[in-house]
């Protein structure tokens, strides 16, 4: 169990959310409470069926309200999405501070610093409000030093072939 770390799964290789999604089924195996909050991903059904399947032992959350990829959005309806996402690590925030769950999965939160969305402050902070017993897993693709620096263990994800 990875109680009270923080883990990183970036890379460009598809299997970030998988691994994360396998982290969370382990933890709720073992009577661990977790919530997982998605960003940045088109919303795909059957996906989101199959993980809403997963409740009450995984809660499973996502702010955004389009079903479309964040970047393709008109400029109007990324501003509001911001708001949404915005929301979304607010949330976060709150469930770390309530001792809600026992792991938080905040996937694709590293595309909201690539995208502008949030700063690694506002990142900082929601990350400052965690438990030394609450573990977090944030997963996406760029990784950088001062990234890097907020994690206990970082797993590059890389598509080789």
């Amino acid at each position: 169990m990875i109680t009270g770390n923080i883990l990183i799964f970036s890379g460009d290789g598809h299997g970030k959310s998988p691994a994360a999604l396998g982290k969370a089924i382990e933890a709720a195996c073992n009577g661990k409470k977790v919530v997982m909050i998605q960003f940045l991903k088109e919303k795909t059904l059957d996906e989101n069926a199959f993980i809403k399947r997963l409740e009450p032992e995984i809660k499973f959350f996502r702010f955004e309200k389009s079903e479309d990829n964040f970047n393709l959005l008109s400029e109007e309806r990324q501003k509001e999405e911001v708001m949404n996402i915005k929301n979304g690590m607010n949330f976060a925030k709150k469930v770390l501070c309530t001792g809600e769950c026992n792991l938080l999965i905040l996937d694709e939160v590293l595309g909201l610093l690539d995208n502008g969305i949030i700063t690694i402050e506002e990142l900082k902070s929601v990350l400052q409000a965690k438990s030394d017993d609450t573990a977090i897993i944030m997963t996406g693709i760029t990784v950088n030093d001062e990234i890097c620096n907020l994690a206990d263990e970082v797993s590059k994800i890389e598509t080789i072939r």
